[in-house]
């Protein structure tokens, strides 16, 4: 059951959370240390991922054993998690500690967020990796994560997918001899939500480039990381079988099988492949769109604190991060109990497999690239692009040029 609870986890952090209309004030992020001059009672933490709450709540017992500090962890079924915060922050009974998923969500809830800039442990946190609004940093990240080419080391020399000319070079090569070079499958993300993220990062700013987007200041067609996203993608459709029959399931499983050479996939594949038992060893490269050597690496979700709880419990709150980050008892934690790749520098990953310890050597170095389909309009993959790239793969006649038009035509539907 190991891959499914992973599973649950990319996905989940693939989807942008499109809630949170915040209400009330407060939380104009004074220094925090102490400075109310009372020690609070207790705090509570309301987060969103429940596959790590009993997990938390250990943790929770330990902070308090070696502190005296009360922490309640407050459970939710996940599904429901934003509405239930929302209702809990708008009638005064927020919890001290909550989950922002993005920049998108920290925006709505503004009035709630207290500003952590000038806290210690804001220094520990990898490369472009903090959650900030309006120059503040708003959330601690859970963890890193990330996707790219996933391959088989006895099949692939990462060496010949560097850019367009040798990818589709190895796809031929591979088709040739009746292996699929590269293989998708027909869920969402992992059809066009995750690949779709390429040319958006690869942009200087994404997220000014999606704006100039959505109010028709640019398009897709005209921008060159686009362009040659259609051609890849005509490539990929033209040497590999169709995505649409294959699940994730049988994506993994036949790459675990050596039946397909490369996979676009994420980290959280890894507990799959350990099902499986793979006799080889595995990588994950960069996906070459416009010789990107880059890994997209992303936050699924942050930890924030609550400002406008009184400054004691704020404090207490802060505390609280600081040991979970900081401390032996934390970190184990995070890496042994939660199982994340640290978002922190300093926090030691212990023995990662493969495709995880690629992802947090290029988080800890920078050598990364943004996960833009963070900042997409509220279910476009799904809604919009999905039967898009459904239609490409169907129709052989639709060329890489009418696929990035049909997708700036369902992005500007999900914007409206």
């Amino acid at each position: 059951m190991a891959f499914n609870k992973r599973l649950v986890m990319g996905m989940a952090i693939a989807a942008s959370a499109s809630v949170l209309a915040a209400c009330g004030g407060g939380g104009d992020g004074e220094e925090s240390g102490g400075s109310s001059g009372e020690a609070a009672d207790g705090i509570t933490i309301f987060q969103s991922k429940v596959e790590i709450s009993e997990q938390l709540e250990a943790a929770a017992e330990a902070y308090t054993e070696e502190t005296g500090v009360d922490v309640e962890v407050i459970g939710t079924t996940g599904d429901d998690y934003a509405q239930q915060l929302q209702i809990r922050l708008n009638n005064g009974t927020g919890p001290s500690i909550f989950s922002v998923q993005n920049t998108e969500v920290a925006e709505r809830l503004e009035s709630y967020i207290y500003d952590l800039s000038n806290e210690d442990m804001v220094e520990n946190i990898a490369p472009d990796m903090e959650l900030t609004l309006d120059d503040k940093v708003v959330g601690i990240p859970y963890g890193v994560e990330g996707f790219g080419i996933v391959y088989n080391k006895e099949m692939v020399n990462p060496e010949d997918i560097q850019d367009y000319d040798s990818f589709v070079s190895t796809l031929e090569k591979f088709n040739a001899e009746g292996i699929n070079g590269f293989g998708l499958s027909s869920e969402a993300y992992f059809l066009i939500g995750h690949i779709s993220n390429y040319p958006f990062s690869l942009q200087e700013n994404p997220e000014e480039f999606m704006d100039q987007l959505t109010n028709g200041e640019v398009t897709l067609a005209e921008t060159e990381e686009f362009q040659r996203f259609g051609e890849f993608m005509e490539a990929i459709r033209a040497n590999t079988p169709t995505p649409l029959n294959t699940t994730y399931d049988t994506q993994v499983g036949d790459f675990a099988a050596g039946q397909t050479a490369m996979i676009h996939q994420g980290n959280w594949a890894s507990g799959m492949l350990e099902d499986f038992e793979v006799d080889f060893e595995v990588g994950m490269a960069p996906f070459p769109l416009e010789g990107n050597d880059q890994l997209a690496v992303g936050v699924g979700s942050n930890w924030a604190v609550n400002g406008e709880k009184d400054q004691a419990e704020i404090d207490a709150a802060i505390e609280f991060l600081d040991w979970l980050h900081t401390s032996e008892t934390g970190q184990k934690f995070i890496v042994e109990d939660f199982g994340f790749i640290p978002a922190m520098t300093n926090i030691e990953a212990g023995d990662l497999d493969p495709l995880s310890q690629a992802v947090l050597e290029a988080s800890n170095s920078g050598n990364t690239i943004p996960w833009s389909h963070n900042d997409y309009p509220a279910n476009v993959v799904p809604n919009d692009f999905t039967p898009v790239a459904e239609s490409f793969f169907v129709d052989d006649s639709m060329t890489g040029e009418e696929l990035v038009e049909n997708l700036e035509a369902a992005w500007q539907n999900a914007a409206q």
